[in-house]
């Protein structure tokens, strides 16, 4: 009973990791002792103890590589880190750098500047002066052409006023002329009306220029006389209307030309038109009188001013530029001022490498502030000057720790050609690699087995696996390895083929392969049952021996009856049987 106790705790063992269990067998139902096995207690007891040693070293691997697998996942995130760590301090190495070379351009642009201004204050009060006389000059010319545009404008209002009245003077004598011929007024969108008004119009014309040459040669008698001919002739006009048909045959073919100056003349006018419109206003001429007055009142108020005033402005306004100037510069030196305390800080901090605030001997007479801020100033520059000259040995550094790392871990992989930048990061995982290498060194020293634990390891393994030389151990280690992981690989296949986790474990593959298993003989089980009606064996039996007793007489008699019938199957009997039943009933 102990036995079987023993052998469940160790099949259960087994079927936990996908073995198949130990059975006992009973001696008097397995007549075949070719097919069992006999045991010793101690022997037995070895086996077991041996599967359990192997189950538990098994359990104990599979543990080791999980943990080995997250320890290398954990190792390969903190190099990551580490990486990322030295990327980010040497980007920050590389800013305060080109800041510190900033600063440096931006105080030399500032003496440069400073040098700069004295000639471009001159040069400016210089412009002043020349844009003032220029501005005096142009004040002049406006004036002078304000009062040209003034003539311009009266002059052509007086023409236009002598037009205007011209052309209605015309256009009167026109229409009289014309209700004198036709005894009627002329029609406005007549062309024969306007034909006969453009020869009346072509007449006049000659008729005035006549008058002005008699006015010429006669003066005012004759112009007396030229108008007492004018009443004459317009009384013989509307007298006698026939005499004005040769005239009109005669003026015929200088209508076209009269028509063409008549156009231009009415561009002329048109134009005369456009400018007048263009002209300014009488409500802008007032406001430009407004502003002549004006301007004329600041002249003279700049003309009695002496020159010593105008002197004074000019200094002022020379002033106030250079104090804008050296306003601006004080705010430049202010934030360069505020660089170089925040460089000074950075460099007095208690964290800095070769801090800035050495003891210095004290003295007796206390320094002024801008002596102090000089001493200081000349401080930061020969720390920056130092740290510089480390920097620069880190290079130096750099190939030493390569040198020894090469020198004390040959196996360790050679590293890339030398950079132009050496950072601090990169000596730190040199000498933590060192020091890691050195750690490892010692724990291996403290915690190397000795050399009866070795052999005791060794005899244990090889009375585990049935080995009797050192020279099997290897293949037998191997032999394990592709057993393991043969197993492995055909767990993962059961685990995709019966759609089970990842994770679940062997019992559960091997109790979903056995209901598997076992599901076909029920159901067949189960199915005879059904077809036989009986749940006992024995009925069973006696049930078969009747089939084999019945079946021979029933296979004869259905071949006699499908001969006989001439059909082919089994099932054409029956209705063939019909058919003969229903023949005779008919006859």
């Amino acid at each position: 009973m102990h036995e079987q106790t023993e052998w469940d705790t160790v099949n259960r063992l087994l079927q936990h990791h996908g073995f198949k269990p130990v059975h006992f067998a009973d001696p008097l139902e397995n007549k075949n002792l070719a097919d069992l096995v006999l045991l010793e207690k101690k022997s037995a007891c070895d086996i077991r103890t041996m599967l359990r040693t192997m189950l538990t070293d098994s359990e104990r691997r599979q543990t080791l590589i999980q943990e080995l697998i997250q320890s290398n996942n954990r190792l390969k995130e903190e190099a990551r880190q580490h990486i990322s760590r030295a990327v980010r301090q040497s980007q920050r190495v590389a800013e305060l750098e080109g800041v510190l070379e900033g600063v440096k351009g931006k105080v030399q642009n500032l003496e440069d500047r400073y040098i700069g201004k004295a000639s471009q204050q001159h040069s400016q009060v210089h412009q002043l002066q020349q844009d003032k006389r220029d501005v005096q000059k142009r004040c002049q010319a406006l004036e002078q052409k304000l009062s040209e545009e003034r003539d311009v404008v009266s002059q052509l209002q007086r023409k236009l006023y002598f037009t205007v009245s011209e052309e209605e003077k015309r256009v009167a004598r026109q229409n009289q002329v014309f209700q004198q011929i036709h005894k009627r007024s002329a029609r406005p969108n007549s062309p024969v009306d306007q034909q006969v008004l453009d020869v009346i119009d072509v007449y006049e014309v000659q008729m005035e220029q006549l008058r002005n040459k008699l006015r010429t040669l006669r003066g005012d008698s004759g112009d007396s006389n030229a108008s007492d001919q004018s009443q004459s002739n317009k009384s013989s006009a509307g007298g006698v209307s026939p005499s004005y048909k040769p005239l009109l045959k005669s003026y015929q073919e200088q209508l076209k030309e009269t028509k063409a100056q008549r156009e231009e003349l009415r561009k002329e006018i048109q134009q005369l038109k456009k400018d007048l419109a263009s002209r300014p206003t009488v409500k802008e001429l007032k406001s430009y009188k407004v502003q002549l007055r004006r301007m004329d009142r600041l002249i003279q108020q700049s003309n009695l001013r002496s020159a010593q005033e105008a002197k004074e402005e000019s200094v002022t306004l020379a002033n106030q530029d250079v104090v804008k100037g050296r306003a601006e510069e004080a705010a430049l030196i202010t934030k360069y001022e505020k660089v170089l305390n925040d460089i000074g800080a950075v460099l007095t901090t208690s964290g800095a490498p070769l801090r800035l605030h050495r003891q210095r001997p004290p003295t007796r007479h206390q320094l002024s502030n801008s002596t102090s801020e000089m001493v200081e100033s000349a401080e930061i520059l020969s720390t920056l000057e130092m740290w510089a000259g480390q920097l620069a040995s880190l290079k130096d550094l750099h190939r030493a720790l390569s040198k020894l790392t090469l020198r004390l871990l040959p196996w360790q992989p050679a590293g890339a050609s030398p950079v132009e930048v050496v950072r601090v990061e990169d000596l730190m995982l040199l000498v933590d690699t060192l020091l890691d290498e050195a750690n490892s060194e010692e724990d291996k020293v403290l915690r190397s087995p000795t050399k009866n634990t070795l052999q005791c390891m060794v005899t244990h393994f090889q009375k585990l696996f049935d080995i009797t030389s050192l020279s099997g151990v290897y293949p037998r280690m191997n032999e394990v390895y592709a057993r393991l992981g043969e197993m492995t690989n055909a767990m993962r296949n059961l685990r995709d083929v019966l759609a089970l986790d990842d994770r679940a474990p062997p019992s559960e593959v091997v109790n979903h392969v056995a209901s598997l298993v076992n599901y076909p003989a029920v159901s067949v089980s189960r199915d005879l049952h059904n077809l036989l009606g009986t749940s006992d064996i024995d009925s069973i039996i006696f049930k078969v021996k009747e089939h084999d007793e019945f079946f021979p007489a029933f296979f004869f008699l259905v071949q006699e009856l499908l001969h006989i019938l001439d059909v082919d199957s089994v099932d054409d009997i029956v209705p063939a049987l019909r058919s003969l039943k229903s023949r005779q009933e008919g006859h």
